[in-house]
């Protein structure tokens, strides 16, 4: 079982999840500078966080037009794993792996905080080793963080259960005061038709260690690799 790591320049949370793969979960991961691209397959493929080509235009959108991207959709349409993390959340939805846009912000601003999610889908390649309803908290840090779709897309969203997470309160309830972002309803976790690809504005590999604070975020890694380990 091999992971890649996909790095661009203005990546700045590609290390930390190099470190969870292979230090805190065990398993072989390569960190990927897009242009090399991928000399081999790989079981799943992490795009994480940071300021691609600075946010230009709009945060990922020229990183969505790197030829390695055309690889990772391929990745993805062959069934295969990716997680996209904060930047890599957005990169996911400029590339259509998932459908909508991660925008700027209710109030435009940076948010660096904690926060709490409610899990709403435990089924997922990468949800399966949470409960559902489960309360978790980890790291949130973006001023392009805002999910928005059409109406008829988040209620399909919704639908079809591939809302991965909500922001919440303490207690579980999604409330707008626990919405840090003025998100469409509280959604910040968005599956792929096919489930096979996550996008999320939350870091679960700063949140993969309780010297942090948290270790609620490794279950997203090791639900992954149960995953792959089944197949």
């Amino acid at each position: 079982m091999r992971f890649a790591v996909l790095q661009f320049g203005g990546s700045n949370c590609d290390r930390d999840a190099m470190h969870v793969l292979e230090d805190v979960c065990g398993v072989e991961a390569d960190l990927v500078w897009y242009k090399d691209g991928f000399s081999r397959d790989y079981d799943g493929i992490i795009i994480p966080g940071g300021f691609s080509y600075g946010d230009y235009l709009r945060a990922g959108a020229i990183a969505t037009r790197t030829p390695v991207m055309k690889d990772v959709i391929s990745h993805a349409r062959s069934g295969r794993l990716v997680l996209g993390i904060c930047n890599g959340a957005q990169i996911s939805a400029e590339s259509g792996l998932v459908p909508g846009t991660f925008t700027t912000n209710e109030y435009p601003k940076f948010i660096c905080d904690r926060v709490y999610l409610r899990v709403e889908n435990n089924s997922s390649p990468f949800t399966s080793l949470y409960e559902k309803g489960e309360v978790i908290r980890m790291p949130i840090a973006h001023k392009e963080g805002r999910y928005v779709a059409p109406d008829d897309i988040v209620e399909k969203l919704e639908r079809e259960n591939r809302v991965a997470f909500k922001f919440c309160n303490e207690k579980g309830e999604v409330t707008l005061n626990s919405n840090p972002n003025g998100t469409m309803n509280n959604i910040t976790g968005v599956l792929s038709e096919n489930a096979n690809v996550l996008a999320m504005m939350p870091h679960p590999e700063r949140a993969a260690e309780k010297v942090l604070g948290s270790d609620d975020g490794k279950r997203i890694f090791d639900s992954m690799i149960a995953h792959i380990e089944a197949q």
